[in-house]
């Protein structure tokens, strides 16, 4: 039997912090962070599947006329709920980062999440959702309720080295060229396809930019599919643990600056389904260790899998815009997204701002069987250096 195939659960490759200070993370849970694969549960491409059935498997063309099949509009009953959990919170003077389904009560709301969330890791792995109160409710607020909201969905993890679980997308003047140290979504450069270090992403819309900044998704198993048809070459090159994936510098005392892995890969056991871990930036900025010496450089079968998995992501990939209270929640398994380049209206008109939420689902509470050694924790993946403690601001630093 391939290892990758084996029922029995990864094991750290090192000794964890030991207790959890609930001083330093509120809901007594802590961030595990980027690691390498292992190695041993990397599938040879010949044992992957030929073709990917089922739910995961959708054309834009299903949904692109049919909204009403990826979108939910909150009845006003379900804002009253949202409203009257997020004033109980805030009365309670809990900080924001030990919320959890424990103290955000949504009783007659949370089976229906449950419906979603497994729609999200099993089924077509996306919703909008519209008519969320920002305005109204303003950022402290909508905050409480869109992460009270999250924890029926996964456990939120930390999103960069400061130790962010309410993340800000927006533009805050960096270099986007500088892809070795900025992250993009601190940019308002264009994202290419990719999927983020978390099971699940949220994405909530504060302000809109004045053009652009929209939405693409498409089925990481339909482009799949696709390949195996139009190119199994690339395929295969996608497969093999030869990628490299830079970490900026987010990194723990004695972690390497960089993780070998591959861009596809089998889940362990049962389903065996089929995992995409992409993001063409935090490939294509090692170039101070390839050219080193450390690390290779590209080889030409992977130049030419970046640019075929981008085209085939842009052309079978559905569009989406949000608006001001709009909710995007999609799977990282299976659902790769971009955004289109933005510019935002000139001051003192608010620039783009979206809140977001990165979301665990460890295996044993329905999560994907992942061959890394944290995926039966709750708060798998992510980015945790060090002890730094979570931090939920209520706008970008």
């Amino acid at each position: 039997m391939a290892p990758a195939a084996t029922s029995s659960l990864p094991t750290a490759p090192h000794d964890l912090t030991g207790p959890i200070s609930r001083d330093i993370f509120p809901d007594g849970l802590k961030t595990t962070g980027q690691h390498p694969p292992l190695y041993d549960h990397i599938t040879p491409f010949e044992n992957f599947p030929k073709q990917i059935t089922g739910p995961t498997v959708w054309k834009a063309e299903e949904y692109r006329e049919n909204p009403e099949k990826w979108t939910h509009v909150f009845t006003q009953d379900q804002i009253d709920e949202l409203s009257s959990a997020s004033d109980a919170f805030l009365a309670s003077k809990t900080p924001l980062t030990g919320i959890s389904k424990t103290n955000f009560k949504l009783p007659n709301l949370a089976a229906y999440l449950h419906e979603l969330r497994a729609d999200l890791i099993d089924g077509k792995g996306f919703i909008l959702f519209k008519g969320f109160p920002v305005e109204k409710w303003g950022n402290h607020k909508s905050a409480v309720a869109y992460m009270g909201l999250g924890t029926y969905l996964g456990y939120f993890v930390s999103q960069n080295s400061r130790g962010h679980v309410l993340g800000h997308v927006k533009d805050l003047g960096e270099d986007s060229t500088q892809i070795d140290k900025v992250r993009i979504y601190r940019t308002n450069a264009r994202q290419y396809f990719h999927a983020d270090d978390s099971d699940i992403v949220g994405l909530l819309c504060i302000a809109k930019a004045l053009e652009g900044g929209e939405s693409d998704l498409v089925s990481s198993h339909h482009v799949y599919n696709t390949l195996a048809i139009e190119r199994p070459d690339v395929l295969k090159t996608l497969t093999e643990p030869i990628w490299y994936f830079d970490r900026k510098g987010e990194t723990s005392k004695g972690q390497d600056e960089y993780i070998r892995t591959s861009v596809m890969y089998l889940e362990r056991g049962g389903k065996g389904r089929v995992y995409t871990k992409w993001d063409p930036y935090y490939v294509r900025s090692l170039g101070r260790f390839s050219d080193a010496g450390i690390i290779p450089p590209l080889s030409d079968a992977q130049q030419e899998a970046l640019r075929v998995l981008e085209e085939t992501c842009v052309r079978l990939s559905l569009h989406m815009i949000l608006d001001i209270g709009d909710i995007q929640f999609l799977s990282n398994a299976h659902v790769l997204h971009a955004r289109t380049a933005y510019t935002d209206h000139a001051p003192p008109a608010p620039r783009r701002h979206l809140m977001r939420l990165w979301l665990a689902t460890p295996e044993n509470e329905g999560g994907w069987k992942l061959p890394f050694w944290d995926s039966n924790e709750k708060k798998r993946g992510g980015i945790q250096v060090d002890d730094q403690a979570p931090v939920a601001l209520l706008d970008a630093e």
